[in-house]
């Protein structure tokens, strides 16, 4: 029976195709039931659509305060039943009561080698700060902004020339990687969190996580 997951989106979707394409290859057993955006611009829900998943277009600008929001859309993700809640590009800052609703169960993927760049414009921050590399981490979510457990990161080197967007181009590729990677880990039981820390295979994960080599499996 395959895996029970919803997908949290703001944008293009492309770690969505991702855990999309690997569950039609087999490579993920995961039953995507529903994709849910904040913008109903979003082209995540037409490639949700294109795949025959429920999309739900829920704005964040219809609702007084970030807790009704959040409690909106906490109904509306109870009525699939996941077991697993993927936060794909998803631009909003979640509640305190949001996030210890979903302990344990919401993964998020962040354009850094976190702890490193937490927040947005984390391409451009890295090339200021003359990184020698750059990355991106997959980690559950907490209350603190992009503080959660990490599980996965991957790097890829910051060449003399680089700029925000090649430096984009080129993590999004390893987005794409370690993303359904994580995915898989978590819906076969390997991946848990525990007291806030991390276990693979019943083994506590370092701070920074796992760091992706192309044997991971």
């Amino acid at each position: 029976m395959s895996f029970p997951v919803v997908v949290l989106i703001s944008g293009s979707g492309s770690n969505l195709q991702a855990l999309i394409d690997q569950s039609l290859q087999g490579v993920l057993n995961i039953d995507i039931r529903a994709v849910i955006s904040n913008k109903a611009s979003a082209y995540g829900l037409q490639r949700a659509e294109q795949s025959g998943i429920a999309t739900h277009a829920l704005s964040h600008k219809d609702f007084e305060t970030r807790e009704a929001f959040d409690q909106a859309l906490a109904t509306v993700i109870d009525s699939y039943q996941p077991k697993l809640i993927i936060l794909a590009g998803f631009m909003r800052i979640l509640s305190e009561d949001f996030t210890r609703r979903y302990e344990g169960m919401m993964l998020n993927i962040h354009p850094s080698l976190l702890p490193k760049f937490k927040g947005l414009n984390t391409h451009q921050r890295a090339i200021d700060a003359k990184e020698s590399e750059h990355g991106v981490s997959v980690h559950f979510v907490s209350a603190e902004l992009d503080a959660g457990a990490v599980v996965l990161q991957a790097s890829t080197a910051i060449d003399e020339n680089e700029t925000a967007e090649s430096l984009a181009n080129k993590v999004h590729t390893l987005e794409h990687i370690i993303y359904p990677l994580t995915v898989k880990w978590f819906s076969t039981g390997r991946l848990e969190l525990n007291s806030g820390i991390a276990y693979l295979d019943g083994a506590p994960l370092p701070i920074s996580g796992v760091r992706y080599q192309p044997e991971l499996s």
